[in-house]
């Protein structure tokens, strides 16, 4: 930190306002380089109240060079430093002769208590004895009160840490949600500043900047997935300016004369930081189904979507596969919808989908492996469940997040009629007969009868001669 501060000086050097005379502050005593009382206070340099570091040398009535902020003053230890300008930073500055006295003796006092004390002709080994020694000549009447001050700003100004110039921040994201999370800076517990974040507020605000930050303290962060985005992984940057009381003075000094010690802006000093990992979006998906059967397997079109309309992508670009399950019910009839399957009912197959990658959602032909076990009636219920995901996929869905389909929707049951047994026709019996022969026709009688006899009455005559009477016997 040392070097630092002395090239700050040095760059300030370069650009100092021309020398100047210094003036009178405000205090008590003598302004003269040598006075029997001294001067007790501030000497002004331009607006600025500074203070004598050098017990015992002249007071610096002369030409007086302004060096800018630096830790190199003869040797001050850094503790030194930072008391002293703690001191003339939050008291120094200031028209109260009391005040400013009481400042310029614990000055020299944390630079050169020894010397401070006998400067004058005091021998004790008393501080205040000292001081009321110089006072009761230069003001008697606030001695006192100036005694009690230095003693108050001395053990403050002991209480002063040197400060811890840097550190880190720190990104968290939440375990179960990604969109949660926390930033804290470790810097020196002395130190304020202002956070920025990118992709991300502060959960209590709103807002993407905080100042007056504190070490250690855990601030809350929501980083919702960034408008715009295409669902691929998004990080958190986080940025931070800080400050810290600088263990350093302005420096002022006069040829032959006193250095004098003036306020040091606080140091500052910037922090940055990112995710460690980059932050999953998550998504809530959706299925709607139309189920049929065909070749005695159950077949669903399943679509995926999500509610929000965006869908995960990995850092490729490529979208993030989605399990989804479906237990496939029997029943001996239409069952009722209902949001939950009836107590009882166990699946008699499963359907599994996983999504792919270079589609993402979108209409999906799942079939059950095997031919379904018999007729009835069959109904799919489809689920997704952030614990039947793999674990890479898992962080993008919602911590215990599960969607579960009605039991029996219409369009997700089916009857399979029972196979009626195969048709085989029995053949009709053709009756067996014996064949009929064809009879030999007789000839006409009257055909035989010579022409005279055919007439109706004769052949009458005989046809009922020849039925009447019988075809006598031949005779041996």
């Amino acid at each position: 930190m040392a070097a630092i501060l002395t090239l700050v000086a040095a760059a300030t050097a370069l650009f100092a306002a021309p020398a100047t005379a210094a003036d009178p502050g405000t205090g008590f005593g003598t302004w003269a380089p040598l006075s029997s009382t001294g001067w007790h206070g501030s000497m002004r340099v331009g607006d600025v109240h500074t203070y004598c570091i050098h017990p015992g040398l002249p007071v610096a009535t002369g030409t007086t060079i302004d060096h800018g902020t630096t830790s190199d003053v003869r040797g001050l230890s850094a503790q030194q430093l930072v008391s002293i300008n703690h001191l003339v930073s939050v008291y120094g500055q200031t028209d109260d002769p009391v005040q400013a006295a009481s400042v310029g003796w614990a000055v020299k006092a944390i630079v050169d208590r020894d010397t401070t004390l006998h400067s004058w002709g005091y021998r004790g080994d008393s501080l205040g004895e000292a001081i009321d020694y110089i006072m009761r000549r230069a003001s008697p009447e606030n001695s006192a009160a100036i005694q009690a001050r230095v003693e108050q700003y001395l053990s403050e100004a002991a209480a002063v840490r040197v400060p811890r110039t840097g550190g880190s921040l720190t990104l968290t994201t939440a375990a179960d949600d990604p969109t949660d999370g926390t930033i804290v800076a470790d810097v020196d517990p002395d130190a304020t500043g202002t956070l920025r974040l990118e992709n991300a507020v502060f959960a209590d605000t709103g807002t993407a900047e905080r100042s007056d930050v504190r070490a250690g303290v855990v601030y809350p962060i929501v980083a919702p997935r960034p408008s715009g985005s295409d669902g691929r992984p998004y990080t958190v940057r986080a940025s931070g300016t800080f400050r810290v009381p600088a263990a350093a003075v302005r420096l002022f000094t006069t040829p032959g004369q006193q250095e004098s010690a003036g306020p040091a802006d606080p140091q500052t000093f910037d922090l940055s930081t990112t995710d460690a990992a980059a932050r999953p979006v998550q998504f809530r998906p959706l299925i709607e189904t139309t189920a049929h059967i065909e070749g005695d397997r159950f077949v669903d079109e399943v679509t995926v979507s999500v509610d929000d309309g965006v869908w995960p992508r990995r850092a490729d670009g490529s979208f993030v596969p989605l399990v989804a399950n479906a237990d496939l019910y029997r029943t001996g009839a239409f069952p009722a919808e209902s949001a939950k399957v009836p107590s009882g009912l166990s699946p008699v197959a499963r359907l599994t989908l996983t999504t792919d990658t270079n589609r993402g959602p979108g209409t999906y032909r799942i079939s059950t492996p095997e031919t379904l076990p018999g007729s009835g009636v069959y109904t799919a219920v489809w689920r997704i469940s952030r614990d039947e995901q793999d674990d890479a996929i898992a962080p993008h869905l919602p911590q215990g997040y599960t969607w579960t389909e009605r039991f029996a929707k219409p369009s997700q049951t089916e009857q399979l009629a029972p196979t009626p047994p195969p048709f085989a026709p029995t053949p009709t019996p053709v009756p067996t007969s014996t064949p009929m022969s064809t009879p030999t026709p007789t000839p006409s009688p009257t055909a035989a009868l010579p022409p005279a006899l055919a007439s109706p009455g004769v052949a009458g005559a005989l046809i009922c001669h020849l039925h009447t009477f019988p075809r006598p016997r031949a005779r041996n």
